[in-house]
């Protein structure tokens, strides 16, 4: 895979609480620069990020109940609403993990249907599959589906481990063609990244951007 190809598959992710303002635009830049899908950043850097980003083709992207996903759902619906306003188009909401584990599959549903209705953005439901059975991840995928997800995504990246093949190829298999997969937390490579594409992930998210696209690079040359 070409870095051009490559780079259209990542998510450029900075979600650092520490981030400078320059950090960011950093990011932003890098992101415009590379034609990535889209920056991924921080609630509070998105309008700044859609100015710099207007008519590039390079999407923002943000989190919503981040990093726990224990919002309540109001909330989250409101948080969806005035990202989406001030320029988003991509939006990955964290489910209420706890409430998963519990059972409380309506509460989940109703949880992400609330970020799913409340803007026309594109939204990523981050399963935090660390915590997770795999008959959790399955119901997970099956909610998100049905509360009318555009993706699932694997990890927050604050969890203890992120995106594993395994979780990924559940996931593929647990959602519709229309519905595809993220995997994000951990995947610092190239081959990372074409381990999780063979596995079914249609997006890649990472913070190692440059050095992963660097690698493509390397291995388009040899």
């Amino acid at each position: 895979m070409t870095r051009t190809e490559l780079a259209k598959r990542i998510d450029h992710t900075l979600l650092k609480a520490e981030a400078t303002e320059k950090q960011v635009q950093d990011a932003v830049l890098f992101a415009k620069k590379e034609h990535t899908a889209t920056v991924c950043l921080l609630p509070c850097w998105v309008p700044m990020a859609s100015e710099i980003l207007k008519d590039s083709g390079v999407g923002v992207c943000t989190v919503v109940g981040f990093p726990l996903g224990a919002n309540s759902s109001l909330i989250k619906a409101k948080e969806a609403e005035e990202l989406y306003a001030q320029g988003a188009a991509e939006l990955d909401m964290v489910i209420n993990v706890g409430a998963l584990k519990s059972g409380m599959v309506d509460l989940v549903l109703k949880d992400i249907k609330a970020v799913v209705d409340a803007s026309p953005a594109r939204v990523k439901v981050i399963l935090e599959t660390c915590y997770l059975t795999r008959e959790e991840i399955v119901t997970a995928c099956k909610l998100s589906v049905e509360a009318g997800a555009a993706y699932v995504k694997t990890s927050t990246g604050f969890g203890p481990a992120g995106a594993k093949v395994d979780d990924v190829k559940l996931m593929r298999a647990s959602v519709p063609d229309n519905v595809k997969v993220k995997a994000a937390g951990g995947i610092g490579s190239y081959v990372d990244a074409l381990v999780m594409i063979e596995a079914g992930a249609r997006r890649i998210g990472a913070s190692r951007t440059a050095a992963i696209l660097d690698e493509a690079d390397t291995a388009g040359q040899g």
